[in-house]
């Protein structure tokens, strides 16, 4: 066929409850998981589609349980397609899955680290405070994933409540200290139905409220509490300018390759 790319959940939902996070309010369920039966009756259907297809796992948390994870790795094997999905840090844990994700072609996994310190974390997410717990061991998780031949998307939010104007050198630094492969950022966002927006309301910090055509991940319209909204605003374009400048992305890929090369 004319398509190579092909959408395909296999889990709905995330246990951790991100405060700015909509899927959470949309999916707001219990996380849960198909039967490799039923996802291997769709791989065998986008197969019949086009026999070599790039999978886009429509995710929002694929590895929370790393066994079914190890199980859901297998099946892509057998199906032979390569694939991208989003997950957790905590993947990095299992060295056996992450044998698995090179082996099944896994071509990157986006993963939501949101900040470069733990100090910024606190309180993001409502459930456990999971990022928070997590963040000192971010470095060390990013390389053994990359190590294991997986790229990361490393994805940060500019202007949580604890980010000072220093966030943006601090979030340049971490990307090129690991290198990241990719790297995704974004303006915090109020999406309606969030506890963040019931919040920032609450504490009169929407700068517009109701206007739902700024909500676009990339427009500020809320005030941050450690810094101006231009302070956000032009921060958030000039470090946009430097993660993505053709020398910058060619250094960090350079430096993914080249540990394949050595390892390899």
């Amino acid at each position: 066929g004319d398509w190579n790319r092909f959408p395909l959940q296999t889990t709905r939902g995330c246990p951790w409850r991100c405060d700015f996070c909509a899927s959470s309010i949309m999916l707001d369920l219990p996380y849960r998981k198909r039967s490799m039966q039923s996802i291997s009756s769709d791989l065998d259907a986008i197969k019949r589609v086009n026999k070599r297809p790039f999978i886009e796992l429509a995710d929002d948390n694929t590895f929370v349980d790393q066994r079914w994870g190890r199980q859901l790795c297998d099946t892509l094997i057998e199906h032979r397609v390569q694939w991208f999905t989003e997950t957790d840090i905590s993947v990095a844990d299992d060295q056996e899955l992450l044998a698995r994700l090179k082996n099944s072609k896994c071509r990157q996994l986006l993963i939501g680290l949101e900040s470069p310190d733990a100090s910024d974390l606190d309180g993001v997410e409502l459930r456990s405070n999971f990022k928070r717990r997590r963040a000192h061991e971010y470095v060390d998780a990013v390389r053994r994933i990359q190590d294991a031949g997986v790229t990361v998307n490393g994805c940060f939010v500019l202007g949580l409540d604890h980010q000072t104007p220093d966030v943006f050198e601090r979030v340049y630094d971490f990307a090129m200290s690991i290198p990241l492969y990719e790297v995704q950022v974004t303006v915090m966002t109020a999406f309606p139905g969030t506890p963040l927006y019931a919040r920032l309301l609450q504490e009169g910090r929407v700068l517009e409220p109701g206007r739902w055509d700024l909500c676009t991940l990339f427009d500020v319209n809320f005030q941050p509490k450690h810094m101006s909204v231009d302070d956000l605003r032009s921060g958030y374009y000039r470090l946009v300018k430097r993660l993505y400048s053709a020398e910058c992305i060619e250094s960090r890929r350079r430096a993914f390759m080249e540990s394949q090369w050595n390892t390899g």
